[in-house]
C-alpha cells in the first residue's frame, strides 16, 4: 500500500510526511524544496488483539502500547503542484509520474490561506487549491488514456475483446481493476461494444470517474491552528460536502514527536494530550521557551481538536477510503519460532478470505492450504470464509 502526499508548493506536505514518518526530509519555506520524491513510513492504529488474548506482543514492525497496535504503511510525498502541471509546467511530469502507483492521494491544503497559488507567502484561497489540484489530476489521467484511444477503441471494436478486461490490463500502471472499469461502465451508462462512437465529454467523464474510483482522496485542512484557518475549514466543507476534510497541524505533531524523542515529554500519536518529563523549568531538560510551545500545543490544538489530526488523517485513509482490515497470523502459541508473541500484523482489503490470506504470507502457503483456525473461538474455517477486522488467523497447510 502507498499513500501519495499531493498538493501545491509550500502546504506542508514535507512537514506532515516527516511528522508522520519522522524521516529525515528537507523542510523550507519556498516553493518545490521537494523535487525528488521522499519515501517514509507511517502507521495506522488498530485495537491489539494481545489485550484480549491477556499476552503481550512483540511486534516485528511497528509497535504495540498494549492497547493499540501501530501497523506500518508507506507513504510517499512529490514535488508540489502548480496550474499547468499537466501540461508540464513547474515539476509537473515528475509530480505525476510519481503518482502513478499511489493507491490513494492525501491532498494537503494550507487552510489558513497563507500562501498563494505558488506556494509563495501571501494570500491564499483554500477553496480555489482544490478546484486547482483536481483539475490537473482529471487533466493529467485523461491525457493517459488519450495517448492510447484510437487505436485502442479500434482495437476492442474490432475484436469483441472484452472492454472492461481490455483496458484494466492496458492502464494496470495505474491500479486501474476489471471490477472498476465495470463499475464506471454500470454508472455513467456507457456502451463498452462501440468505444469509437464515445464522445469527448463520454472519454472525459469516463477518465473523471475512474480516476476517482480508482484513486480515491482525502484533503487533510493543515495548518487549522493558524488565524483564519476554521474559518476556511468551514467554507471548504460546505463547499466540497461530498468530499472527505480532516483539520490537521503538521507543525504541532512534528514538535510533539520531537519532543517526545529527545524525552521531554512522554506522547503517543494520535492521543489528545501528552506528560512533560522534568517539569519543573530549568531543573530537567525543558526550558521556558519549550514549555511555553508545549503549553499553547495543547490549548490551541490538542484541547480544540482532540488531536493533531495527523494521525486521523492515516486512519481514514486506510480503513475507511481504502477499506483494508488488519489480520494477526497467529498460532497455537501465537508466537514466532523465536517466541515473539503476534509478531505480525497485515493489512487486506476488504472481502478478503481465509485463502487470500494464506497467499499474502507466502505462494507454497497459499498452494498447500488445508484449512484455517480462528484463534478466538479455536474453529476451523475453510478457504472461503471472509475475514473481519482484528481476525486472529492460523494457517494449516498439508
Amino acid at each position: 500500500m502507498l499513500l501519495g502526499l499531493i498538493g501545491k508548493p509550500s502546504c506542508g506536505k514535507s512537514t506532515f510526511f516527516k511528522a508522520a514518518t519522522m524521516s529525515d526530509v528537507l523542510i523550507a519555506s519556498y516553493p518545490f524544496a521537494t523535487i525528488e520524491p521522499n519515501h517514509g513510513i507511517g502507521y495506522v492504529r488498530v485495537d491489539a488483539l494481545c489485550k484480549e488474548l491477556n499476552v503481550r506482543c512483540n511486534p516485528r514492525t511497528g509497535f504495540c502500547t498494549g492497547q493499540t497496535r501501530f501497523v506500518p504503511v508507506e507513504l510517499m510525498d512529490v514535488a508540489g503542484l502548480v496550474e499547468g502541471a499537466s501540461e508540464g509546467r513547474g515539476l509537473g511530469n515528475k509530480f505525476l509520474d510519481s503518482l502513478r502507483q499511489a493507491d490513494m492521494f492525501i491532498h494537503i491544503v494550507d487552510i489558513s490561506g497563507t500562501t498563494d497559488a505558488e506556494g509563495r507567502e501571501g494570500t491564499g484561497n483554500p477553496i480555489e487549491d482544490v478546484r486547482m489540484l483536481e483539475n490537473e489530476l482529471n487533466k493529467w489521467y485523461r491525457a493517459i488514456f488519450e495517448k492510447v484511444w484510437d487505436k485502442l477503441s479500434r482495437t476492442i471494436q474490432s475484436t469483441k475483446q472484452n472492454f472492461a478486461v481490455v483496458v484494466a490490463k492496458q492502464f494496470s500502471g495505474l491500479r486501474v481493476k476489471e471490477e472498476d472499469v465495470k463499475s464506471v461502465l454500470i454508472k455513467l451508462k456507457l456502451n463498452p461494444e462501440n468505444p469509437t462512437l464515445w464522445s469527448e465529454e463520454d472519454l472525459s467523464n469516463f477518465t473523471e470517474t475512474l480516476r476517482h474510483l480508482t484513486k480515491p482522496m482525502l484533503i487533510a485542512a493543515n495548518k487549522i491552528d493558524k488565524f483564519g484557518a476554521k474559518e476556511n475549514f468551514e467554507k471548504l466543507k460546505s463547499e466540497f460536502p461530498d468530499m472527505k476534510i480532516i483539520p490537521c497541524s503538521s507543525d504541532a505533531e512534528l514538535s510533539l514527536r520531537q519532543a517526545a524523542k529527545a524525552g521531554i515529554i512522554e506522547y503517543i500519536q494520535g492521543e489528545s494530550s501528552f506528560k512533560i518529563n522534568n517539569a519543573p523549568i530549568g531543573e530537567g531538560c525543558i526550558s521556558r521557551r519549550q514549555r511555553e510551545a508545549l503549553d499553547l500545543i495543547q490549548k490551541n490544538v490538542l484541547d480544540e481538536f482532540g488531536s493533531t489530526g495527523i494521525q486521523n488523517v492515516l486512519d481514514e485513509v486506510v480503513f475507511n477510503l481504502l477499506k483494508y482490515i488488519a489480520i494477526f497470523p497467529a498460532g497455537s502459541k501465537l508466537a514466532d519460532s523465536k517466541g515473539n508473541v503476534l509478531p505480525d500484523c497485515f493489512l487486506l482489503p476488504s472481502g478478503s478470505t481465509a485463502l487470500d490470506f494464506a497467499y499474502s504470507l507466502h505462494t507454497d502457503i497459499g498452494d498447500k492450504f488445508v484449512k484455517a483456525i480462528d484463534v478466538r473461538t479455536k474453529k476451523p474455517v475453510g478457504k472461503d470464509h471472509p475475514l473481519k477486522h482484528r481476525d486472529g488467523i492460523e494457517i494449516m497447510t498439508n
